[in-house]
């Protein structure tokens, strides 16, 4: 399995070479070089922030479709909470469900039902896990691995369950099976998921070796299929829905925790909400708190790229679904075992954003960088193809970058070799034109302008 296995990635032809998502990525996984957007793999965590930010939809998402179906022999359709947000007038998700087999599924297992059994979960465990307060959510796993890569003394914080997705493709697996009879690999657990970040964690998931999802369909796409058999589904539901109130919450920010009960959380929706709140935690500025809640997208999964519905009236529509369910419905995981809910792998620190392996290099480096990026103007412009001047500093570096990248320093370049050109023009004592000082100095000022010209050609 590719370590930095990613579902986001770029269609060369349609990038303009823009900054737009240069300047949204978090981690600062994006260049622009040689006109065009690049993603540095090991940095990047999904968050899908540069796809929605894209004005020429160069960049995509890889997900799979509902042609997937004809990979197994039976399929399990995995509805996220935030799917049932994304229609107009729904009372009865059974509505919804039906109209998923409609589409060819053989089942359909909700992972709101496995969120009420990981907010049980998660409540004993924070309960008697003091020492590891607050305990931070990890059901977004662009988040998990948001602090994996830039916040390693944070891991200690992060709450070792698998999130809900998770449950729910081992618990629906083990249905089939049983209802079936067929081995494990002929069955399809697909997963409809709101967002970039859940599909790349089947390919690379967080916490254990492997995932039991087997495919990630977007909401987006299968949305307008839904829709064509919703209004047939309507008139004669067959009930499917098991969840309640506190598992349909979990659709939308804050649902985690506030079915937790209590008062002392946080929640954070929000790619550079998310930054700040992390950035505070490690800074030790936040305290009383036993839980936070975290969501890469604004407004929780409702928000996710791979959803239709502005997520603002999404966040409505599920308030308004809520408050026709009981606030516990489903019993179906009370067997579920301790191992079955927690991780088995530990989330290690990735120290990707490191110069070099070696502590002593790496100060080295670091004093290179510090002296590279005081010649900058610390404007943070982007016009060079990297987030910051920092972050072009480092570039330098590492050997992917030029000072001369820098507009800022190439005119300055420029207006010196101008002024030594004026200077050398207006010079008395040169009154030959063949005179071998005349023609060394020349060569000097050609010389100058052809590497500022192949510096300006190399980035175009």
């Amino acid at each position: 399995m590719d370590k930095f296995f990613h579902s986001v990635s770029l269609i060369e032809e349609l990038c303009s070479g823009c900054i737009n998502c240069i300047k949204r990525c978090p981690t600062q996984a994006i260049r622009v070089r040689h006109g065009k957007a690049c993603i540095t793999k090991e940095f990047c965590i999904d968050c899908g922030e540069c796809v929605r930010t894209c004005q020429n939809h160069a960049k995509v998402i890889n997900r799979d479709f509902i042609k997937c179906l004809n990979d197994f022999e039976y399929t399990v359709a995995l509805p996220a909470p935030s799917l049932y947000s994304q229609f107009n007038n729904i009372t009865d998700i059974n509505a919804i469900l039906t109209a998923i087999l409609m589409l060819g599924f053989d089942d359909v297992y909700e992972v709101a039902a496995s969120a009420e059994v990981v907010t049980e979960a998660t409540k004993d465990y924070v309960n008697t896990h003091r020492e590891q307060w607050p305990l931070v959510s990890t059901a977004c796993p662009s988040v998990v691995r948001l602090i994996r890569v830039r916040f390693p003394n944070l891991i200690d914080h992060l709450l070792p369950l698998h999130p809900p997705v998770e449950i729910a493709a081992a618990a629906a697996r083990k249905k089939a099976i049983e209802k079936t009879g067929l081995p494990s690999e002929k069955i399809g657990i697909i997963f409809i998921s709101p967002c970039s970040s859940k599909v790349a964690y089947i390919k690379e998931p967080l916490g254990m070796e492997k995932s039991s999802i087997d495919r990630a369909i977007g909401i987006t796409d299968i949305y307008p299929l839904i829709l064509a058999h919703l209004q047939e589904a309507s008139q004669s539901p067959l009930n499917l829905a098991t969840a309640g109130r506190i598992g349909i919450g979990w659709g939308r920010s804050s649902g985690e925790a506030l079915a937790l009960e209590t008062d002392e959380y946080l929640s954070a929706d929000g790619i550079e909400n998310v930054l700040q709140v992390l950035e505070d935690l490690e800074d030790e500025k936040l305290s009383g708190l036993r839980f936070i809640e975290l969501d890469a997208c604004n407004g929780g999964c409702v928000g996710g790229i791979l959803t239709v519905e502005n997520p603002f009236i999404a966040k409505t529509k599920l308030k308004k679904i809520k408050e026709s369910l009981p606030e516990r419905h489903t019993e179906e995981h009370k067997h579920m075992s301790y191992e079955e809910l927690f991780w088995n792998v530990d989330v290690v620190y990735e120290p990707v954003f490191q110069l070099s392996g070696n502590f002593i290099e790496s100060v080295a480096l670091m004093n290179q960088v510090n002296t590279i990026y005081e010649k900058f103007p610390k404007l943070d412009c982007g016009i060079c193809g990297a987030p910051t001047c920092k972050a072009l500093a480092e570039d330098i570096v590492k050997g992917n970058a030029t000072e001369n990248q820098c507009i800022h320093i190439l005119k300055q370049q420029i207006h010196e070799i101008s002024k030594d050109a004026t200077a050398f023009a207006n010079d008395t004592t040169l009154n030959a034109a063949n005179t071998p000082d005349y023609v060394t100095k020349l060569k000097k000022y050609i010389n100058q302008i052809a590497t500022l010209d192949n510096d300006l050609n190399r980035e175009k």
